[in-house]
């Protein structure tokens, strides 16, 4: 099974792109952690200083920030240096996406090109941004994220969705439900027509359970409601904003003189229950909805993974063969079925379910990953490593991709070298 040429080229001749570079992270970055940038940086050669005194080649700012000088503070002597550089072209500004283009993490026109490398997987997302993978495919279902290419039905999200799902995560993490973000987006929706997908508008920041706009020195509520800025951003890795809401209050259920049909009524009624924790009853709804809408592969599997979630495995397990006898090109829904398989104990036939479905989509990283797993279990550890190496060479960066290299460390060779053919 040879691995794609976009692979191996990554891995093997592409040189580090910030050779040479000494960089500077100014302001809150939207897409990572300014500790993930920094590995980032290093990743790619580059180096981020410690010492004031050293010869910064790149500044770079986050893409919520207006300019230089809004992340600047006058006072400071390396503050004033590293303006003056800048201005006399001796010190490149990047924004924070120009970076990330600049190291291949989102698309340009070779996009088309790039196979599945540096995409995620609803999975792969949802590990990264520690929430429900069934958060993640909701939010894609609604179109609050949007992938950057399918296959088989598995979506793939770029780098750049990276940070609309990171101001999901957020509200999420601090107590906000499902639906209740489901609401916040869209009040937001309505009161930024103008923007297709007003998540992604730099002037769009979440604080707390909140989402704030920011225009110019003011800040407001997606419907208006004036806000108070007791502190403004400071230089630190996460800046925080102490907002004060005079007006408290949440939009309806739906939108003024929105008409659902009957399936439509049904999908809310199951994910809201599925939002409230009523698993079982989120069961009974997609089973009506299944005898509303007839057989369709995709209910079907939101109802295996919510019986999976219940800890009903021979449920979940014929509901997926459903699925998968209704589309045997449902790549997601054989995955899950080998992991389901795997949990039970059936390893040689979550094998055979991994296996399908590479069949169907042969750089699919999550299933390799699952697969060295089952293999590692079966004792069957040449063919275990080639599937490590191909997960590292498809999806370096990873949230797991720490742990197939402590996997791969006993082999003494290097990480990234990944066999040309099946074992």
């Amino acid at each position: 099974m040879p691995l794609p040429a976009s692979s191996l080229t990554e891995t093997t001749t592409t040189p580090p792109r910030l050779a040479g570079e000494q960089l500077v992270f100014l302001g809150k970055l939207t897409g990572m952690t300014r500790q993930e940038a920094c590995a980032l940086v290093r990743e790619h050669g580059g180096v981020v200083p410690s010492a004031e005194d050293a010869t910064i080649t790149l500044v770079v700012i986050g893409d919520n920030q207006p300019d230089l000088a809004s992340v600047l503070q006058a006072d400071k002597p390396t503050h004033q240096r590293l303006a003056e550089e800048v201005a006399a072209g001796r010190t490149q500004l990047l924004r924070e996406s120009q970076l990330w283009q600049l190291l291949g993490l989102v698309g340009d026109e070779n996009a088309e090109q790039q196979g599945v490398q540096r995409l995620y997987t609803p999975a792969m997302l949802a590990e990264l941004l520690s929430v429900p993978v069934a958060a993640i495919r909701r939010w894609h279902r609604r179109g609050t994220l949007v992938a950057s290419r399918s296959v088989r039905r598995l979506p793939y999200f770029d780098f750049a969705e990276v940070a609309v799902a990171r101001h999901l995560a957020s509200l999420h993490s601090a107590g906000c439900s499902l639906t209740v973000i489901d609401r916040k987006l869209t009040e937001l929706n309505h009161s930024m027509p103008e923007m297709a997908r007003p998540l992604c508008d730099p002037s769009v920041v979440v604080s707390g359970r909140q989402l704030i706009l920011r225009r110019g020195d003011d800040l407001s509520e997606p419907g208006g409601q004036l806000l108070i800025d007791f502190d403004k951003p400071t230089e630190s890795d996460e800046p925080t904003e102490v907002l004060l809401s005079v007006v408290e209050g949440l939009p309806g259920e739906e939108a003024p003189g929105e008409i659902l049909s009957t399936i439509e009524q049904l999908q809310l009624e199951a994910l809201k229950w599925e939002d409230q924790g009523e698993l079982s009853l989120a069961v009974e709804a997609y089973r009506t909805l299944l005898m509303a809408a007839g057989p369709k592969a995709e209910i079907h599997f939101a109802l295996a993974d919510l019986l999976y979630r219940m800890g009903d495995l021979a449920a979940a397990r014929e509901r997926f063969f459903v699925a998968i006898e209704l589309d045997e090109e449902y790549v997601e829904a054989r995955a899950s079925l080998g992991c389901v398989l795997a949990e039970s104990g059936e390893l040689e036939l979550a094998v055979a379910a991994f296996e399908g479905a590479l069949s169907f989509h042969a750089d699919y990283a999550d299933v390799h990953y699952h697969l060295a797993n089952a293999l590692d279990r079966l004792k069957k550890n040449s063919e275990a490593e080639f599937h490590w190496r191909t997960f590292l060479a498809l999806a370096p960066e990873s949230p797991w991709a720490e742990m197939a290299r402590e996997r791969l460390e006993p082999l003494g060779m290097p990480h990234e070298q990944a066999p040309m053919t099946h074992a």
